[in-house]
Parts: C-alpha cells; structure tokens; sequence
C-alpha cells in the first residue's frame, strides 16, 4: 500500500495535482485545503489513500497525515463516497468539520454541496464518539511533536496487538501526560497497563 508520494509538482488545479516521482507522473485528486497547502511549492510529500474499485482506481492526496484521517473516517459513515469527504474537506478545514460534529451543528454541515439532513444526522450519530476519542485525527498531532515519532510506533504497536485505536489513544495520551518524555519501550508498557 502507499503511504504517501514524494515529488515534483508539474501540475496543480484546485482539484488535482501532478506529481512527478522517478519519471512517473501520479494524476492524485485533492481537497481545497490540499490545493491552498500545495500552491506556490515546486516539491511536496502527499499522503496517499489509495482507492479502488472494480471499474476504477483513484488517487486522493492530502497534504497532511490529519486531514487523510478526518477524510477516511469520512467515507466510513453509510451514504458518504470519496468525492463527497473530498468535497466536505474543500467546503471546511478538518477543524471546522470535527468542531460542527462535535457541536451537532447540523446546520453547518447541511450547508456543505451533496450533504442533505439525513447525511449530516448519520455523520453526527456515527462519528461524535469517534472524534471524541481521538478518531479521524493523526495520532502524533494528538500529542508534543518531540514523542512524534515515539507516539506513532507505541500506537501502532499496541492497535497490531488487538486493542482498539480509540483505547489506544486514551491509554498513550494518559501516559504522555504522565511522563511527556517517555521513550517508546517506556510509552507501551505504561500504557499496556492502563489497556
């Protein structure tokens, strides 16, 4: 699976982006908020998800790992395609889309194009708890950006052990506020405890 593509930029619009790797151009379709991030740069990171169907396989890039996961837990919520999550990121920044869900401002969201009231109620009921418990949010923005790294592997690590990503979060988060500098080994002990 790819992770992200690293390149030159040959083409940018507001709803896609050429990036040239290796002599091989990526044709990735993007958010508003991707395109502004973008603009004006000749080289980038852009973080993939790979989408695929039996009559097509599409490309969406995001310049953050953040808005990459608000965009999949997105298209997890029945009656929410790809284009429409791409559509939500480019009428709101991912902030404003946690902060409406979070807030049930249902009004907010009905005024994003191709979302009806019955979406934005499904999108509150089925998300709220999630974004609450850290969902649809990159894990190392979660916490200080010197455990970045550290945070990552530990969350990853306690998730491939079977425990939920939501329990995981809280637990690593309960750990960092304990100990801010706690290594990896030290992070999924503590935490392991707490799970």
């Amino acid at each position: 699976m790819i992770d992200y593509i690293k390149g030159q930029i040959t083409e940018l619009s507001p709803t896609e982006v050429i990036l040239e790797t290796y002599g091989i151009g990526y044709r990735i379709l993007i958010s508003l908020q991707t395109y502004e991030s973008l603009n004006g740069r000749k080289d980038s990171i852009v973080y993939i998800h790979h989408y695929l169907r039996e009559d097509e396989e599409l490309y969406y890039g995001f310049a953050s790992k953040d808005e990459r996961e608000l965009f999949r837990l997105l298209i997890g919520v029945s009656g929410i395609g790809a284009s429409t999550a791409r559509m939500m990121l480019s009428s709101m920044s991912s902030e404003e889309i946690r902060t409406a869900i979070l807030a049930e401002d249902i009004n907010k969201i009905k005024s994003i194009k191709g979302i009806g009231m019955k979406s934005a109620q499904r999108l509150i009921l089925e998300l709220k708890d999630k974004i609450v418990k850290g969902g649809g949010t990159d894990s190392g923005q979660l916490f200080g950006s010197s455990s970045n790294a550290a945070t990552e592997e530990a969350t990853t690590a306690l998730v491939m052990l079977g425990f939920t990503k939501a329990n995981v979060t809280k637990a690593v988060n309960s750990v960092l506020k304990e100990k801010p500098s706690a290594s990896l080994e030290e992070i999924i002990k503590l935490a392991l405890k707490l799970l």
